[in-house]
């Protein structure tokens, strides 16, 4: 267990599931990925957001093993993962249809994305939606960009990531985008922590910042209408998909999909709120596992 901060008896029961490693080469790089709850059930393969990391979710991952296979990847340029020139958010969609192909799941998998990882969720319900039993996308806004890429593009959090000299002293620099009061000190620590990785002056950050260097489309009016797998949508109440963009977005998916709020969380839903988003999660996928999705509008 990564965390050095008082920390409840779930999360730390959570972070005693150790994950086995995973990796898949896709288009000649390697793709590290976690999992947990072993082969051979329906999976959910868990997206994170950017600048961030497969442990973002392995706090999360364990409490849906009673029912399922579980996987988070780090997407390229991320994590433990190999870094590429560039990063089209198509491929980054392959690289989480690799990952539930190598993982040995049963059955289609769902997809869960968050934020950045939202809109790759959505590329891939476009691109592999045959391939999903659904995909559920956290707090990610279709009418303006991520905060990630907004300050990858115009701020200075991303840019040049820099060399501490010891853990405790990266650990003192490190923050999310955008920042949220109420985020729990024990899952910080525990996610940056598993943020940095050694290099010969000291600890750096993991992240590549060509990521947020890239020009390709993020998901728009025009992207969601053609999702090609029952898809649900979250919002956190303090978050960035307001309740208007929550409507906006509902209209575009032929008003057939749910919009789900999970209260008092802001953007960082995992990390303020994380018994909440469970919650939700199951809630979901237990009446997906005997529903079947109405027709969409024409």
């Amino acid at each position: 267990m990564s965390t050095r901060v008082d920390a409840p008896a779930w999360f730390r029961r959570a972070l005693s599931d150790v994950p086995a490693h995973g990796e898949v080469k896709v288009e000649s790089a390697r793709i590290h990925y976690l999992q947990w709850g072993g082969r051979g059930r329906p999976g959910i393969v868990f997206v994170h957001g950017g600048a961030a990391h497969a442990h973002w979710w392995s706090f999360i991952a364990p409490l849906f093993t009673h029912e399922y296979s579980v996987a988070a990847l780090d997407l390229s340029g991320h994590g433990d993962s190999d870094r590429r020139p560039e990063y089209p958010r198509d491929l980054w969609a392959r690289e989480v249809i690799a990952v539930a192909e190598d993982a040995g799941f049963d059955g289609p998998p769902i997809v869960v994305g968050h934020s950045m990882g939202g809109f790759v969720t959505i590329t891939a319900a476009v691109e592999f939606g045959d391939q999903l039993a659904g995909a559920v996308v956290l707090d990610s806004p279709v009418r303006r960009p991520d905060p990630e890429e907004v300050e990858g593009a115009r701020g200075k959090a991303f840019r040049n990531p820099k060399v501490y000299p010891d853990v405790e002293t990266a650990l003192r620099h490190f923050r999310t985008v955008p920042d949220q009061p109420t985020s729990l000190p024990y899952v910080m620590d525990h996610i940056g922590r598993e943020s940095l990785k050694a290099v010969e002056d000291g600890f750096t950050w993991k992240f590549d910042p060509v990521i947020f260097q890239r020009t390709t489309p993020r998901a728009t009016h025009e992207v969601l209408p053609k999702v090609r797998s029952r898809l649900a949508l979250f919002r956190a109440e303090h978050g960035l998909v307001t309740p208007d963009i929550g409507e906006y977005m509902y209209e575009l998916l032929g008003r057939n999909a749910p919009v789900i709020e999970i209260p008092e969380a802001y953007h960082h839903i995992m990390l303020d709120q994380p018994l909440p988003l469970v919650t939700g999660l199951r809630t979901l996928l237990a009446d997906w596992e005997h529903s079947l999705p109405r027709a969409r509008r024409s």
